[in-house]
Formats: structure tokens, sequence, C-alpha cells
């Protein structure tokens, strides 16, 4: 019999009664929708473990990559003679070059296919290392972190694809769900290490060398993965969804980072965020109504999918606020090394590997998708709450912080990814990955704008040095990560409202 399809519609009539079963399908198949084709339901891919590993590296890479320059802005400014405002536009080019490829480059994943979008991306990977590693001044600098927006949005786009287009089954989809769930989530970490440890013992452009060769063996690796086309069903271009999303992502992702640098007061931020906030969410609602590119159907499955977005922008926001903030504190105030700070943040990547790996996805098929998010998401926010109080006493205040935070973001990652991608055509996975992609750039967005304002804030009015600045920053840092933590809860009051899909079963 062919195998099972998830993202089918569930047949809710009794055996015997209903349409007679498809010579294409086994008796107790849900029925498939007419633009589908017996090849819709074709036997899972035999490497479909070898292509997770492929994405899931070259995802990781992306992440280590953004975590370790973001920890290097210092030395780069010393060494290159780059002012506050030249740093800011670095930071700025990347969010916004990310933000502006990452919805068409989902749909490119259906379009070219996953395989060419994803070599494609880490060919840009290893150009942009290379040439950020050379760069002698800001102009050249500045192109190679607009190259790495570009293809870190390729690159992102294509890995989630090919997990949701090779994983049907739902046991083993939740599996690969949240070994990316674990790689997305305390990859930021990981980068904040391995560029700490970097820039102690070698130097800055080492630190962006170091992605060329890694680049260039995952790129051998991709091309040894199966050819796969464009979407063999109906390829329809969601001409609607892309303008929406990408140019949504755009202004809210350049409006929030430029209102973390400049302050909330310049113009043109609120001008992006005014602009911008709409238009992404006219994005989220017409991708939770779309059952393929371009064919808006709604759905029971409308509130799931937009729950679960919405999710993912909430509890992103919270997640993405406490690493910089973290690591602030340990570095500002007890006088740890970038190195040291960043292995200080490894238990919260231990705890979203086993939230993730070893309880999320062991559940995925038993419990419903809301329980788990909800749980898990109120569970961060308790983790966030403690580290409010994360004042020098790291194995008593911020070590138990960090590994509920990271079980709780592991436990709710798996279903909220899981959700957002279901009921779509498997030959669509790209679109599929869409909006939750785009979720998870604005959310990334919001939480590092939410740090920086509300330290800014809090440090602007402080002069002087020593126990007047820590406590200033202790204080930010702990504001900080209180709105986070209501930002989680929040997350997770949108989830348990909206979200009513039952569990997967397994086959």
């Amino acid at each position: 019999p062919a195998a099972y399809t998830p993202t089918a519609p569930a047949y809710s009539g009794s055996p015997g009664f209903g349409p007679p079963p498809s010579p294409y399908s086994d008796a107790w198949s849900a029925p498939q929708p007419p633009a589908s084709s017996p090849q819709d339901r074709t036997a899972p891919n035999p490497r479909r473990w070898w292509g997770l590993t492929v994405a899931a590296l070259a995802q990781l890479t992306v992440v280590l990559q953004a975590g370790a320059f973001s920890i290097s802005l210092p030395l780069v400014s010393r060494s290159l003679g780059i002012s506050s405002d030249g740093l800011s536009l670095l930071v700025q080019i990347y969010t916004v070059a990310l933000a502006a490829l990452l919805v068409l480059g989902s749909h490119a994943a259906d379009l070219m296919g996953r395989r060419r979008t994803l070599v494609i991306g880490l060919v840009g990977v290893a150009a942009a290392s290379a040439l950020g590693g050379l760069a002698g001044g800001s102009l050249l600098l500045l192109c190679a972190r607009a190259l790495q927006g570009l293809s870190a949005a390729l690159v992102t786009a294509a890995s989630l694809a090919v997990v949701v287009a090779d994983f049907t089954v739902p046991r083993e989809r939740g599996r690969a769900l949240g070994i990316y769930a674990a790689i997305t989530g305390g990859g930021s970490a990981l980068g904040l290490f391995a560029g700490g440890w970097l820039l102690e013992n070698l130097s800055w452009r080492v630190s962006l060398y170091a992605a060329v060769p890694v680049a260039v063996l995952l790129l051998i690796c991709a091309l040894t993965l199966p050819q796969d086309g464009p979407a063999r069903s109906e390829p329809d271009f969601d001409v609607v969804g892309v303008l929406l999303g990408s140019g949504g992502l755009v202004a809210l992702s350049w409006g929030l980072t430029r209102a973390g640098s400049q302050g909330w007061s310049d113009g043109l931020a609120l001008g992006l965020l005014v602009v911008g906030a709409p238009l992404f969410a006219a994005f989220l609602w017409w991708r939770s109504r779309a059952s393929d590119p371009g064919r808006p159907l709604p759905s029971v499955k409308d509130a799931d999918r937009l729950g679960a977005c919405l999710a993912m922008v909430l509890a992103g926001a919270g997640l993405f606020a406490l690493l910089p903030s973290l690591s602030f504190l340990l570095q500002q105030v007890l006088g740890y090394s970038p190195a040291a700070a960043g292995a200080a943040l490894l238990p919260l990547v231990a705890g979203l590997a086993v939230g993730s790996t070893q309880v999320s996805a062991r559940l995925q098929t038993r419990m419903a998708p809301r329980v788990l998010i909800v749980a898990g998401l109120v569970v961060l926010a308790l983790g966030l709450v403690l580290l409010t109080g994360a004042d020098g006493a790291y194995p008593a205040r911020v070590l138990p912080g960090l590994l509920l935070a990271g079980f709780g973001a592991g436990v709710a990652l798996v279903p909220i990814f899981a959700t957002a991608t279901s009921g779509f055509s498997p030959h669509r996975p790209g679109a599929a990955s869409s909006a939750v992609n785009a979720a998870q750039q604005a959310g990334a967005a919001i939480g590092s704008a939410l740090f920086a304002g509300v330290l800014v804030t809090r440090l602007g009015p402080v002069s002087g040095t020593g126990d007047g600045i820590s406590k200033a920053v202790l204080s930010g840092c702990a504001t900080t990560l209180w709105w986070a933590a209501g930002s989680v809860l929040v997350a997770a009051l949108a989830a348990g409202l909206m979200i009513t899909a039952r569990p997967r079963t397994s086959r």
C-alpha cells in the first residue's frame, strides 16, 4: 500500500461508508485533494536521514556564522576603524538581506528544487565568508555581509524544506523536527561560544575564514543528495504571498534593527514598523489559509497554522532576547571572557536538545500539539524569570534558568514547526515552510531590538564606572528578561486558544 500522507485531510467517516477506496491508495487512506496524483503518495525517501544530516549541518553553519560575527563586532570596529554607525549598518544589511530573500527562497526550493537551492546557498556562504575575511575596509565587509544574509536565507529555506518533504510519517517527522529545532534554537549559543574562542585564540578574520572549508564540505555532501525537480502538481507561484511576506519582513526587520541601534524615536524606524507590521500580519493570515501556493482555501487548519506562527514570533522574541542579554551580563558584570561567556550558555543548548529530541519528538504522536506547546512555553517562561535574578551566582541562579529555558524551548518548538508546516502538498515543502521561517526571523528581530532598546534606556542616564554601570546592566538585563518572559506567556496563550489539532497517529 502507498505510504500514509500526514498532510492529507483526515477522513471522518466510518469504514464501509463514504466513497470507495481509490486503486492508488489503501482502503483506510484519506481522500486526496483533486490536484494530487498517485505520485504524491510515494514511499519515503530512502536517503532521508542523510538529507537531514546535510540540511541540519548547513543550517547550523549559517547560525554559527551569524553568532560568531555578532560577538566579533567590537574587534572588527577597532581593526578597520569602523564607527558605531558603521557597525549598525553591518548588522542592518545582514538582517535586511536575509529578510528580503527568505520567503522567496522558500518558494525557490519548490520551483528550482531543494538540492539546487541548498547548493546555491552554500556557495554563497563560502564566498561571503572568504570575502569578509579579506575585507580591508567597511565597503567590502558590507558587501560580504549582504551576501551572507542572502545566502543564509537560501540555506534556511532549503533546509527546512528538505525536512518537510522527506519526512511524512509522523513518528519520523517528529524526530527530524526535533533535531532541526535543537539546531535552530541552540545554534546561536554555539555560535557565541565558537566565535568567542576563535577571537581569543586567533582573530576575527579566522572566525570568518573558518566557515569556508565547512561550507565547501557541505556543498560536496549536498551534491550527493537525490536530484529533485520543481513541484510536479500545478507549479503556481504565490505572487501575493511573496510580496506580502518579503515586504513585511524586510520593513519589520529593518525597522526593529534600526530602532534597536538608533532609538525608538527614529522616524525611519517608526515608519518602517508602521508599514511592516500590517504587511507581515497579512502575510501570516494569507499563508495560514493556503493549502497550496496561490490557492487560499479556508479550512479548520487555518487557526492551527496561524496560531503556530504567532507562537513562533512571540516565543522567538523571548528566546532571542535571552542570548544577547545574558551574554552581555556575563561579560560586563561577571567579567567573563567572550569564550567563557559562550561556554556558560551551552547548558541552554543541552536542555534544548533533550527537550526537542528526547521528549517532544517522542510525544508528538501521543499528545495534542497545543499541550506540548503550552507546557514547553510555560517552562521556558519560568526559566527566563529565574534568570532575572542572575546577579553573580552562576551555579545557583544562571544554570537552572538556562536548563529550564532550553528544555521548555525544545519541547515547544517541535510541535510549532510540525503544526505550521502541516496540510500542504508534499511536493510544495518550500511553501509550507515559508510562514514559519518568516515568523522565526521576525521573532529574532523583535528579540534583538527588545534587548538593545531596554539596555540603552537603562544605561542612558548612568554615568561613571564600577558599581553604577554594573547595577544598570543588571537592571537592563533583568527588565529585558521580564519582557521576554511576558512575550513567551502571550505565545502560550495564543497557542492554547488557537491550535485545536489532535495528535498525529504514527504509521
